[in-house]
């Protein structure tokens, strides 16, 4: 395919109804896929990868928590690089990368090897999930862009839903290992499509400006240090002490650094907004509030409740649908009465949704014991997270929306990586063994509606209802609203979409 499309160059002319348009729409949804059904699969096959490879409860955290350290570490990095290069190429090298990882997920014969592969697995993440919306956004025309991304975030929630169901399925009659290998063959097809179909996009504005490496390593090693301190905290005073120490000097630099580079991966001068902090407050809270359920309520069912891998797979189904179902509806009262009361009452909602799951362990039925948590903690989500994003989007100016995206995401991402860290830890789980405990399950249940209601209290302290009406732009001279155009959306299919005033349809975290 020839360059096209992109800032700088001729308008995209892509339509959804053409078939050039539905070959680009499947490789990016596909592409995307690869990243945000990895995760989901992943953890139903976690206590057949501890029985597997004598992997203790820690080293099963660090199989979740590798993959999610290395993609939130590198994410804003990598729609720079797309942005700079060409975010076809960007989105190829990252499935490929993502592919080449997977397969040495599959062959790992520790669980060192399989960190060590999950690890790199999230880099080649970070690679491609940013450039999946970005091709979408610069290749098609306006009038048909919201619609191109409403079909990528509704295929996307679908194959989400279906992720866990398959993964459950290869746990249970093939091996854990298909669970990664099976990308393998969905990598080969999105290359195959992108370049047979997908056209080259690149910022021309971005030509010739800095990649932040520094600040891209240092954001790592900042997360590094402090999801190590949490996760080994067993391991004694010294070895926390030391990797905390390691964690705060390099996020004490990376602020330095991202003060004082000329193009950024993290603009802080955005935090200068007291909305557009708050909502990345909140968003940090909310996140980290559920993001440890995914990880824990799986194998809790399969060790403690006695599910197979398809039962425990399918556990969270009801979440999904009930967010297909509601989650653009809950953006419209949003846009109608601001989202102060849904980002106070959704949080309550899905805290309770918790309560009631933590209860889970030896002898639950799902009818009785999991499924009404699960539908209250799904309203909950579906209350709160479609005006988060667009609260997100509408605390910055216009003109750095897709900046806006791409930031809410990474702290969301931050979010749930910092929980998964920290929460095992105060609930008790230890390295003893791979298998949940019923009260230190139900105390990492507590904890988690904690955070969030803490989440649903601070946003009603201090988001506006009119957040969503774009602040005026910062008196000091900003960045190009091109730099930025490639972090709209970066995240995994997102639920909900909305279009900034400038016309570029965008998705948050």
């Amino acid at each position: 395919m020839s360059e096209t499309g992109g800032v700088g160059g001729p308008e995209p002319s892509l339509r959804l109804s053409s078939g050039p348009g539905r070959w680009v729409l499947v490789a990016t949804v596909l592409g995307s896929g690869l990243a945000g059904i990895d995760a989901t699969v992943v953890n139903v096959a976690l206590p057949a990868i501890g029985a597997d490879l004598d992997a203790d409860f820690v080293a099963l955290q660090w199989t979740v928590s590798a993959y999610a350290l290395t993609l939130a570490s590198f994410i804003l990095l990598g729609g720079t690089l797309g942005d700079r290069f060409g975010r076809r190429r960007i989105f190829m090298i990252g499935v490929i990368w993502f592919a080449l990882a997977s397969l040495a997920c599959g062959l790992s014969q520790n669980d060192v090897s399989l960190i060590a592969a999950r690890t790199v697995q999230g880099v080649g993440a970070a690679l491609l999930t940013p450039g999946s919306l970005a091709i979408l956004q610069v290749s098609f025309r306006a009038d048909d862009r919201a619609r191109a991304i409403g079909a990528w975030s509704g295929l996307g929630g679908v194959a989400t839903a279906i992720g866990p169901l398959l993964g459950g399925w290869l746990v249970d009659v093939v091996s854990w290992r298909w669970v990664f290998l099976i990308n393998l063959p969905l990598a080969a097809l999105v290359i195959w499509l992108c370049v047979k179909h997908v056209p080259e996009t690149r910022d021309a504005a971005a030509q010739g400006t800095p990649i932040d490496w520094s600040g891209g390593l240092l954001g790592a090693v900042a997360l590094a240090g402090l999801t190590f301190a949490l996760i080994e905290s067993g391991r004694g005073p010294d070895v926390v002490v030391v990797a905390l120490g390691i964690g705060l000097i390099a996020a004490a630099a990376f602020a330095v650094r991202e003060r004082r580079a000329p193009y950024p991966i993290l603009p802080l001068r955005a935090f200068g907004s007291l909305q557009f902090s708050a909502v990345n407050a909140v968003t940090f809270l909310i996140y980290g509030g559920f993001g440890v359920v995914f990880f824990l309520l799986v194998v809790q069912l399969q060790e403690r409740s006695g599910f197979g891998p398809i039962a425990a797979g399918s556990a969270l189904l009801p979440v999904t649908v009930l967010m297909l179902l509601l989650s653009s509806r809950s953006g419209q009262l949003a846009s109608r009465i601001g989202p102060r009361l849904q980002l106070s009452v959704g949080p309550f909602v899905a805290a309770a949704g918790l309560l009631l799951l933590s209860g889970v362990g030896e002898g639950t039925h799902y009818l009785t014991g999991v499924l009404p948590g699960v539908l209250v903690f799904g309203l909950g989500l579906s209350i709160l997270v479609a005006p988060l994003t667009a609260a997100a989007l509408g605390a910055a100016p216009d003109d750095n929306a897709g900046m806006a995206s791409g930031v809410n995401n990474a702290v969301a991402r931050t979010g749930g990586l910092m929980a998964l860290a920290a929460i095992p830890a105060l609930a008790g789980f230890g390295g003893a063994g791979a298998n949940a405990s019923d009260d230190g399950f139900g105390t990492a249940m507590w904890i988690s509606a904690g955070v969030l209601v803490a989440g649903g209290v601070l946003a009603a302290l201090t988001v506006r209802n009119d957040v969503l009406e774009p602040e005026p732009t910062p008196t000091e001279q900003p960045e190009p609203e091109t730099q930025w155009l490639s972090h709209c959306g970066v995240g995994a299919p997102p639920l909900a979409t909305a279009t900034d005033r400038t016309g570029h349809p965008c998705a948050g975290g």
